[in-house]
């Protein structure tokens, strides 16, 4: 596959994340609402210089929607930036390196505040609107259950 290349822009930032797409019992995706945008979202968020990507994972699911979690393995690393750029309502632009993880809730119960609106579990072939478009494909990988990790 042929690699995509884009211009730097000074405006652009880049940086590392770890996100989850959390499964329950029924297979149903743990997604919460963010309070920035209004968009349903997965869970997660930039990992901090004295963490790992595992650690910053457990920290953001925990953080953004009040669900201890497991994680079961990654899935893949995401960082074409015309998948994983986000555009904040502040001005900012931040491309990420999103490495991606499977999880299963552990304990906790859904929780509002700073970043999320809303947390709550939908069936993937039902998500709810306004959803992040460049999550799909992240959910849709991880239910593909492919042996190797994703690199896109």
């Amino acid at each position: 596959m042929p690699e995509t290349t884009y211009s730097y822009s000074p405006n652009l930032q880049r940086r590392v994340a770890a996100c989850a797409v959390v499964l329950d019992d029924r297979g149903r995706v743990l997604l919460h609402q963010r309070t920035d945008n209004g968009e349903w979202s997965l869970p997660g968020g930039a990992i901090e210089p004295d963490e790992t990507a595992a650690a910053a994972c457990l920290r953001e699911v925990f953080e953004e929607t009040g669900f201890h979690v497991a994680i079961r393995r990654l899935v893949g690393v995401y960082s074409d930036p015309a998948i994983t750029t986000m555009r904040y309502p502040d001005g900012n632009t931040v491309a990420y390196v999103a490495i991606l993880f499977e999880c299963t809730p552990i304990g906790g119960r859904p929780t509002t505040g700073g970043e999320s609106a809303a947390v709550e579990f939908f069936d993937p072939a039902h998500l709810p609107h306004p959803f992040n478009p460049e999550h799909r494909i992240r959910i849709a990988d991880t239910l593909s259950h492919h042996a190797e990790a994703i690199y896109r």
